[in-house]
């Protein structure tokens, strides 16, 4: 089992930043990958980020490309998002998810554990 603690949410003008993180409940140097995810309102959750195992290689939406940045810090056990350039169209619920094995994944269906979300609202 793997708990997954979310911080960083709250609400920001656009063109505004904040920084999500998870810690999660493994040993450090655990295989397990991780993503980040979000639902808006009557909106199916969608990928965002994800992030391999270790590290290596990273995925994301095209709609955040070049705005947000996923990183871990395997030490903390601990992933990060960075949202930079926030638009409106950002605002939703964002969660956290994870699954032991390596690679990262955008689609909800890889992950097995999942944080409680922490909501982002940016205003125009």
């Amino acid at each position: 089992q793997v708990q997954l603690v979310e911080s960083g949410g709250g609400s920001v003008q656009a063109g505004g930043s904040l920084r999500l993180s998870c810690a999660a409940s493994v040993y450090s140097g655990s295989t397990i990958r991780m993503g980040w995810f979000r639902q808006a309102p009557g909106k199916e959750r969608e990928g965002v980020a994800a992030i391999t195992s270790g590290g290596g290689r990273t995925v994301y939406v095209d709609s955040v490309k070049g705005r947000f940045t996923i990183f871990q810090d395997n030490a903390k056990n601990t992933v990060y998002l960075q949202m930079n350039t926030l638009k409106p169209e950002d605002t939703a619920m964002y969660y956290c998810a994870a699954d032991w094995g390596l690679g990262g994944s955008l689609s909800p269906s890889a992950y097995k554990y999942w944080g409680q979300g922490t909501q982002v609202t940016v205003s125009s």
